[in-house]
């Protein structure tokens, strides 16, 4: 098969990795790509916000299968054109991609549906909106409606603090002001990530994965759109798992099949695991960043059938196996991050860091120039490591990551804390 896959980050060079290993793919290409993944597969300069562009290359290339890496192009509607065009594309339609277009969408498909998640208000004017915070007071959460990629979301301490992130998002501190923004409870537990791949009216489960949203060690600082995970997490117990299947997952594919929307492609949800159980925070529509890469990690089985099985409607019957070894992935963030940043800086010592055992490094941000490699985003590098425990992937990953000379780079270094606590408590 012809593959083309669509994006340029860390998630789309680990979806690379795993698409060019199979059998079943001849070329792959990815538009537009980045320096790490001209090593699997052929880039292309295409904007892949313009669909007849992308129509237009696949069909000259005789391309079998799309593959659509990142949420934006997928909310535009990316999917429909492609499959319009007669190409087969995994990915859901703009429609179905609407639970993560609009977080007020999920809320509202979620309070009919009986899928457990925190009370919210949705708010289109500041006044009631600041009302409604001072009616239920802090902590809580803020959230502006549309995509902003990860950084859309505020965890209010104080009232002032909500007052503020009102404020932000209708002022258009997110780019563009905000249409409307859902004001929600603040859920008190463990975060884990879930993944299913989804065919329209059924769904399989994937591994789990816990990320590491704030910048800084311990859990500080800005909200970024994510500095590490590790796969699998601990409090996703096999009977959790089972809940989230039943409680969330399967109720939204009957919701959306019902609707006239049916959801195919992978659903990240995004889970707070409560006393009562696993509630939803919000879903995406696509393989999280950078969950995917410590997914693709651990996944034994070949990835393209599975992305074929799910788009056509064939997974009922399908399986996938995974290796029993932990993995983990440390993000190399430009400094300045979730903020201000440089572009252009030099990167050196990624072969060393290859060498070392069980590492996998994904770019995310880069450029070649040359022989050189310079950053050109935020969340730049994937330093990925499996291993037996995540202690020995976390050791792995960071081991690696003393072998890159990035001045202009920095990382945390505690991710997997909690689930390296927990192997402690378990000896």
């Amino acid at each position: 098969m012809n593959i083309l896959l669509l994006g340029s980050g860390g998630r789309e060079h680990a979806l690379a990795w795993k698409i060019a290993a199979s059998p079943l793919c001849e070329r792959l290409y990815c538009a537009p790509g980045n320096a790490g993944i001209a090593r699997e597969a052929e880039c292309v300069a295409l904007d892949i916000a313009d669909h007849a562009a992308v129509i237009a290359f696949a069909k000259e290339n005789k391309i079998d299968f799309v593959v659509v890496g990142p949420e934006a192009p997928l909310c535009a509607g990316i999917a429909d054109d492609l499959e319009a065009a007669g190409l087969k594309t995994f990915g859901p339609s703009k429609w179905a991609a609407r639970l993560e277009g609009s977080k007020g969408f999920t809320k509202d498909l979620c309070k009919a549906n009986d899928i457990p998640t925190g009370a919210y208000e949705r708010f289109k004017q500041p006044a009631p909106a600041k009302d409604y915070v001072r009616k239920k007071g802090a902590p809580i959460v803020v959230k502006a409606d549309g995509l902003a990629a990860g950084k859309g979301v505020v965890v209010a301490e104080t009232v002032a603090e909500a007052e503020a992130a009102i404020d932000m998002m209708f002022g258009g501190g997110l780019g563009a002001p905000a249409w409307e923004i859902v004001i929600e409870e603040f859920l008190r537990g463990e975060e884990a990530s879930f993944f299913a791949l989804c065919d329209g009216d059924t769904a399989i489960p994937l591994a789990s994965a816990q990320d590491h949203k704030r910048v800084f060690d311990g859990d500080k600082g800005p909200n970024t759109g994510g500095m590490g995970a590790y796969s699998p997490a601990p409090i996703m117990t096999e009977n959790m798992n089972g809940r989230t299947m039943d409680e969330i997952v399967l109720p939204t594919i009957r919701a959306m099949k019902a609707m006239g929307a049916p959801y195919k492609g992978v659903l990240f949800a995004g889970l707070m695991i409560t006393d009562s159980g696993p509630k939803l925070i919000e879903f995406n529509v696509r393989f999280g960043d950078p969950e995917c890469q410590v997914l693709m990690l651990r996944m034994m089985s070949d990835l393209v059938p599975a992305l074929l099985a799910a788009r056509d409607g064939q997974l009922r019957n399908f399986d996938l196996r995974w290796y029993p070894d932990a993995a983990l992935t440390v993000v190399m963030a430009a400094k300045g991050y979730p903020g201000h940043y440089a572009k252009g800086t030099p990167i050196e010592g990624l072969d060393e860091a290859s060498k070392v055992e069980g590492v996998e490094i994904f770019h995310a941000g880069t450029r070649a120039d040359g022989n050189r490699i310079l950053s050109n985003g935020g969340r730049v590098l994937n330093i990925c490591a499996a291993g037996a425990t995540v202690r020995d992937a976390q050791q792995r990953a960071y081991a690696a990551v003393d072998r890159i000379k990035w001045k202009d780079g920095f990382c945390r270094r505690d991710i997997g804390w909690r689930a390296i606590e927990r192997e402690n408590d378990s000896r």
